[in-house]
């Protein structure tokens, strides 16, 4: 079998889902490739609301938490709402209803054309690789393991929040020199939270059984005794994307745009979507679309902050966030969220290199922070 399309986006996640729906919108003439197109999807996908683009609607969100806290020395409430996305929904909403869907395996893959495992081939104009990452040894990766509790029985360990986006109080079972985690709590529904411990960033991360049982130790300590059969999220994935995977235009994780300083992908890829699509309807380069010159240089400051945090004395990880989550909402907006806003990124990093405990400089000096500082002392005058 030998299909001919405009476009053939191989993987249909929800970056590729995205791409091959909204593709299929502007009239292009789309195949889509997976395995297992209909499968739901297992992960919790979040966002700040805000990181959303407006076609997508509101009607996607699951929860939406308008006051998240982070603990870090000390407690603080990010002026800035945070949601949890409904697969179901999300899935509907990306409907691939002008989308010619085959379930299958790309064994290669070329700017067009896709060979599948069954021997098939599909040309295109353009073929996407959107597949994803999977663990990969030599890169920086996040891992967690999480519980999914009901409301009354997780009050105790939210303490009164509503959501925790990050609280790295110690009272994990761990000691001040032990790689750090932090606790992540977030609700599902009015009956129901995510209650997660995370490893941020590792190379390679913390183990998710240790995961498991820095969370029982955690949850223990706060009073919470988690009951049998409950539901449970296992978290292992690279933050990084390794230089030229893929011979095609890839797009989503596997592209780059995953945060290296958080894992977070799904918005990023969502509001790159019709950047995208615009290119590839006019016949121009989709990669210079998704990556330029002031995106690069984002993703290049981003990967100099991951190098930060892989650095940083466990003893000092805490502080290091307490000194990010005291900047002001929209220093912290500029480098969790803005990728094409270089000027904004590094006027963030030069604030948090100026305001952070003499250790903590140490380290941002030793990888480099202190020349993308100066950048942003400079780009913000």
């Amino acid at each position: 079998m030998s299909l001919r399309a405009d476009v053939a986006v191989v993987g249909l996640g929800p970056a590729g889902r995205a791409l091959a729906h909204r593709s299929a919108r502007a009239g292009l003439k789309v195949v889509g490739v997976d395995p297992n197109p209909d499968r739901p999807w297992a992960s919790t996908y979040a966002a700040w609301v805000d990181e959303l683009p407006g076609w997508l609607g509101s009607d996607v969100l699951r929860t939406t938490a308008p006051d998240p806290r982070v603990w870090a020395g000390c407690e603080r409430i990010v002026d800035r709402p945070y949601c949890v996305l409904d697969n179901s929904a999300l899935h509907r909403r990306l409907d691939l209803d002008g989308v010619r869907v085959i379930r299958g395996v790309a064994t290669e893959i070329s700017s067009g054309a896709a060979e599948l495992r069954d021997g098939s081939e599909i040309r295109a104009a353009r073929v996407v690789d959107a597949r994803g990452l999977r663990p990969d040894p030599t890169l920086a990766e996040q891992t967690a393991f999480g519980l999914v509790l009901p409301a009354a029985a997780a009050d105790p360990a939210l303490g009164g929040a509503s959501c925790w986006f990050m609280d790295w109080r110690r009272d994990n079972g761990t000691a001040p020199g032990d790689p750090p985690s932090f606790l992540y709590a977030v609700p599902l529904s009015d009956d129901t939270v995510l209650v997660e411990e995370t490893c941020l960033v590792g190379r390679p991360g913390l183990p998710v059984n240790e995961l498991r049982g820095r969370l029982d130790a955690r949850l223990g300590n706060r009073g919470v005794d988690p009951a049998a059969n409950l539901g449970v999220e296992r978290v292992r994935f690279p933050v990084q994307a390794e230089r030229s995977r893929s011979d095609g235009f890839a797009f989503g994780a596997r592209a780059g745009l995953i945060h290296p300083a958080t894992g977070y992908s799904v918005a990023a890829s969502l509001g790159a979507v019709d950047d995208v699509v615009q290119a590839l309807v006019s016949g121009q380069d989709p990669a210079k679309a998704l990556w330029p010159w002031d995106a690069r240089l984002v993703q290049s400051l981003r990967e100099v902050g991951l190098a930060a945090l892989l650095q940083l004395e466990p003893a000092h990880t805490a502080e290091f966030f307490d000194a990010f989550f005291a900047l002001p909402i929209e220093r912290q907006r500029a480098y969790l969220s803005r990728r094409t806003d270089a000027a904004g990124t590094m006027r963030t990093m030069w604030e948090l290199f100026r305001t952070a405990a003499r250790p903590i400089r140490r380290t941002l000096v030793r990888v480099g922070v202190r020349r993308s500082a100066a950048l942003g002392f400079v780009a913000g005058k």
